[in-house]
C-alpha cells in the first residue's frame, strides 16, 4: 500500500503520519519526492482501510500495490532513481553511461591498454571479468585476486569505475572495499544468499537478467537488495534463452520500456552477451539508446581474435571508438548525452 501525502506537507506532520503506521504494526518506507512525500507500506495491509487513513488532512491519496515488488515500484518512489558509482551517474536525465572493457581482464599491460581506449572514446566505467562464471569447469575461470589488482591499477592510471562480476557471498566484503560497481551476472540473479548479503552494504549493485527470468522474476531478485537495505540498484537486460538459436541469446527490448513503466530503477543493456557476435553490437546499442535505456554494458578487447574468452562478441578498438561517435551523433536526437 502507498499512501501519497499532499504536497508541502510539513517533516513534523511526516513524521507523525509514519508513527501511526508504525503502531498498526507495519514498516514505513519514506520517499520524498520533487512535488510531495510518498511512504510506502511494508506488512500486512490487508486489513487497513483505506478511507481511514484518508481521515488524516495530509493525505492525498492511498493505493492498493498489485506487484509483489513494493521497493522496486515506481508506485513506491515515483521519481526515477540516479545510482552514483563513484563519480558517474547512472540513470541521471539526459544522460547515457557506457561501461566498456574486456570479458576477463589476462594482464596489466592489456587491461591498462583498454581502458585508456575506452575511456578516449567516451566511455564512463571499466569492465573486466576477475573471477569467471563458465560453462565448462575446463574453461579459463578468470585471474581472481590477481584480476581484481589489476582492475584497481587500470583506475588508478584512468580514473575510470570498476565494474566486475561477483560470484559468491563470501566475497562480498573485499569487493565491498575493491569495486565500484558489483556485478551479479545471469547465473547468480536468483543466489538469494548472496543478493541479501549485497543488500547489507550501500555499494551499488549491477543486477543482470537471468537466463529465462521474466521481467517479474528479475525485478523480484532486485527487491531482496532492496529490502535487505541497500538502495543502489541497477539493472541490466542482456538477453534470454529462446527458441532461437543463430544468436547467443535474444536481446528484449521490451524489457526496456517495461522496466521504466514499472520501477524506479535505471536500467542498462549489454548487447554483447545479447547476440554473442560482434557485427551486431552496434546496431544493438544503437537501438538499446533509442528505446530508452540509461547505458550499455559493452565488451571491448585489444585483439579479439586473441581473447582468452568471448573473443567473437568483443569490438576491437576501432569499432567502439565508431560506435562511439554514431551513438554521440544519435544522442543529439534523442536527448541522450555520452
Amino acid at each position: 500500500m502507498v499512501v501519497i501525502l499532499k504536497p508541502k506537507t510539513k517533516q513534523e506532520d511526516v513524521n507523525k503520519m509514519v508513527s501511526y503506521i508504525k503502531d498498526m504494526g507495519l514498516d514505513v518506507m519514506v520517499n520524498k519526492g520533487v512535488d510531495c512525500t510518498v511512504l510506502g507500506l511494508l506488512g500486512d495491509t490487508s486489513k487497513i482501510d483505506p478511507d481511514t487513513l484518508m481521515l488524516n488532512v495530509h493525505v492525498d491519496r492511498v493505493m492498493r500495490i498489485a506487484e509483489p515488488f513494493k521497493k522496486a515500484s515506481r508506485k513506491f518512489h515515483p521519481d526515477p532513481s540516479v545510482i552514483k558509482v563513484d563519480n558517474v551517474e547512472i540513470g541521471k536525465e539526459g544522460e547515457f553511461t557506457v561501461i566498456a572493457g574486456p570479458c576477463s581482464v589476462e594482464s596489466e599491460a592489456q587491461i591498462i591498454d583498454v581502458a585508456q581506449s575506452v575511456k578516449k572514446s567516451g566511455a564512463k566505467m571499466l569492465r573486466g571479468g576477475a573471477f569467471k562464471p563458465r560453462t565448462s569447469p575446463y574453461s579459463f575461470q578468470g585471474l581472481e585476486l590477481e584480476g581484481l589488482k589489476l582492475l584497481k591499477e587500470a583506475k588508478e592510471k584512468t580514473g575510470l569505475p570498476i565494474v566486475t562480476e561477483i560470484m559468491s557471498p563470501k566475497m562480498v566484503e573485499i569487493f565491498d572495499k575493491d569495486v565500484d560497481l558489483i556485478q551479479v551476472g545471469a547465473r547468480n540473479m536468483q543466489n538469494f544468499d548472496l543478493l541479501k548479503e549485497l543488500g547489507n552494504t550501500k555499494k551499488p549493485v549491477l543486477l543482470k537478467r537471468g537466463l529465462s527470468s521474466t521481467i517479474e522474476e528479475w525485478l523480484m531478485s532486485a527487491e531482496y537488495i532492496l529490502a535487505s537495505g541497500n538502495p543502489n540498484v541497477v539493472l541490466c537486460e542482456r538477453g534470454i534463452r529462446t527458441f532461437e538459436t543463430y544468436t547467443r541469446n535474444t536481446l528484449d527490448l521490451s524489457a526496456i520500456p517495461a522496466i521504466k513503466r514499472l520501477s524506479h530503477l535505471p536500467v542498462i543493456v549489454d548487447p554483447s552477451h545479447s547476440a554473442g557476435m560482434s557485427w551486431m553490437v552496434e546496431p544493438l546499442s544503437l537501438a538499446a539508446m533509442t528505446v530508452g535505456a540509461d547505458g550499455l554494458i559493452v565488451e571491448v578487447h585489444n585483439c579479439p581474435e586473441k581473447a582468452w574468452c568471448d573473443g567473437a562478441q568483443s569490438l576491437d578498438k576501432k569499432q567502439f571508438e565508431n560506435m562511439m561517435n554514431k551513438m554521440k551523433a544519435i544522442g543529439v536526437h534523442v536527448g541522450k548525452k555520452i
